[in-house]
């Protein structure tokens, strides 16, 4: 991946940049805070400033954040340009599959493995895992790794081809409703009620899987932030991330009161009280 120099001055100072390898393979890892570990995957075209900020709010909320560098330019700001190439890249790469047929993405793998080696450095009862668009059910196949206790999954948008695909081989869908029952665990989840790239449909697929252990919750598209980034305006040109480009930081707001429940999720499932 490329650093974070190239994308944004600053935008990922107070984070630790570390190589790691795991699993035969390195990547670039921002790491920051402490408290029990929580790994929080970008979003498509990469490590934006909204990412980071807030994976920033992660942190402050008590845990160690792991930002893994999947695709872009870390710390970019998410131009058109930039997004349609990156987009081009990662939909023929083989650590992704981003339609529909092509099972759960390798790259989830590297991602538990990250997972186990986050709770072996930062302890606790284990680790949370949070998804956003391209990665967003990564979270989910994340908890084949025990460690991983809390996962969410914000507008996951593979398989881009099927609205009502779940980017999960067969295998590893029974191996995860049956980790859910095992281990009394539920996934929480969010997208916007007109959001294109992540439907009903696809949230309905998700609940006959896991039945009532899948948590969705809708927001109205009329609360979307209505200036995002150009590549979410013109590229995107739907409302659909509820926690990073379409947020509104204000008081009460909807995406505010989201982003606050996704951090009441995770103390609930990784702080004892």
């Amino acid at each position: 991946m490329e650093s974070a120099s190239r994308g944004g001055e600053g935008v990922l100072d107070g984070f630790a940049r570390r190589a790691i390898a795991l699993r035969g393979a390195g990547k670039t890892v921002y790491v920051a805070g402490s408290g029990p570990a929580v790994v929080v995957m970008p979003e498509m075209p990469g490590i934006s400033p909204d990412v980071v900020r807030f994976a920033g709010w992660v942190r402050d909320a008590g845990f160690t954040v792991y930002l893994p560098s999947l695709f872009g330019v870390d710390g970019a700001y998410p131009t058109v340009e930039l997004g349609e190439a990156v987009i081009g890249r990662v939909c023929v790469s083989e650590e992704f599959r981003a339609f529909a047929g092509g099972g759960s993405s390798p790259v989830a793998a590297w991602l538990r493995a990250l997972a186990r080696l986050a709770h072996e450095e930062c302890g606790g009862p284990g680790v949370g895992a949070i998804g956003l668009c391209f990665t967003g059910n990564f979270a989910l196949t994340m908890t084949l790794e025990p460690a991983v206790l809390a996962a969410v999954l914000n507008h996951p948008s593979l398989p881009l081809d099927d609205p009502s695909g779940l980017e999960l081989s067969p295998e590893d869908a029974a191996a995860i409703r049956r980790r859910f029952d095992r281990d009394d665990l539920t996934a929480l989840a969010y997208r916007f009620d007109n959001d294109k790239w992540c439907t009903g449909r696809r949230f309905a697929a998700y609940a006959r899987l896991l039945g009532d252990r899948f948590d969705g919750r809708v927001l109205p598209g009329a609360c979307a932030n209505p200036e995002p980034p150009p590549f979410f305006r013109d590229t995107v040109a739907t409302p659909h991330s509820v926690v990073t480009a379409h947020l509104v930081d204000e008081e009460n707001h909807p995406t505010v009161r989201a982003r606050d429940e996704i951090l009441a999720f995770l103390r609930t499932r990784l702080l004892p009280a």
